[in-house]
């Protein structure tokens, strides 16, 4: 058994104001994003300007917020904020939904294709590149919450969490398989992919494939979401529900993508 490094959640606090590492992960993920997308637009055959990633970064950012908080009321803990309907406003609380996140990028990226002109899934391909180093850092602010943990474990890196809920035994660390799947092996793979020209949807194609295959199996030894539990077969979890269709839809659009490039 490995000790949890039980981190203060709250990075700063300044009389009333707290914050906190779960919100700076947020900002630090945007902020990579940001900066990744800039440097690369700098490279002749691009394609971009740094005002298109800026105004890019805008419309993202603000579907990632709203997405990521409205799937986590929508899909996980719908009753409890039908009854308590102000904390869905509590952000600083956590509680924010990859799902729902995508969905907002989605939306996000199509409004700034409106806007600029830009094919939505150049756009798209563009983005998926650099995203999953946000995914790291918001997996990483999950650890440091000790939510999200894993199963029970015997194996010898199995972490007790300080929540009362969690048990006091062994546990998978979870969130830090999917920081390295999700996150850093998805982005490095992607990045490197994409350095060359490919077909549009291919890398959005890869991004969601991959990511969704990660998190299915990673959900396998993670605790089902409260108060959920588990939907079927005594193993199927929300996670898995709604990373089967990135499966399907990451394969069917790089098939797609593979055969628009040979017509």
């Amino acid at each position: 058994m490995i000790p949890y490094p039980d981190i203060d959640p709250i990075a700063l606090q300044i009389g009333p104001l707290a914050i906190r590492w779960y919100g700076l992960a947020y900002v630090a993920g945007i902020g990579l994003v940001w900066g990744l997308l800039r440097g690369r637009a700098k490279r002749p055959d691009s394609g971009w300007s740094a005002e298109q990633v800026d105004d890019l970064m805008f419309y993202v950012a603000l579907g990632v917020v709203l997405g990521g908080r409205l799937g986590h009321v929508l899909f996980y803990d719908l009753p409890y904020y039908l009854q308590n309907p102000l904390e869905v406003f509590k952000v600083w609380h956590g509680g924010m939904s990859f799902h729902g996140g995508l969905l907002g990028l989605f939306l996000g990226t199509w409004l700034f294709g409106r806007k600029r002109g830009k094919r939505f899934w150049v756009a798209a391909d563009f983005l998926s590149a650099a995203g999953p180093i946000s995914l790291f850092l918001g997996r990483m602010a999950n650890f440091v919450n000790g939510e999200l943990w894993g199963t029970a474990t015997k194996l010898p890196w199995g972490m007790v969490f300080p929540d009362p809920r969690a048990g006091g035994i062994p546990r998978h660390p979870s969130q830090l398989y999917e920081a390295f799947l999700e996150g850093a092996v998805l982005f490095v793979a992607l990045w490197i992919y994409s350095r060359r020209p490919r077909p549009p949807g291919s890398v959005s194609g890869w991004f969601l494939l991959g990511y969704g295959v990660f998190r299915f199996a990673v959900e396998f030894v993670r605790e089902p979401d409260q108060p959920l539990g588990y939907l079927a077969f005594g193993w199927l979890t929300m996670g898995q529900a709604l990373s089967f269709p990135m499966i399907l839809a990451g394969a069917c659009l790089l098939a797609w993508a593979q055969r628009k490039k040979a017509s």
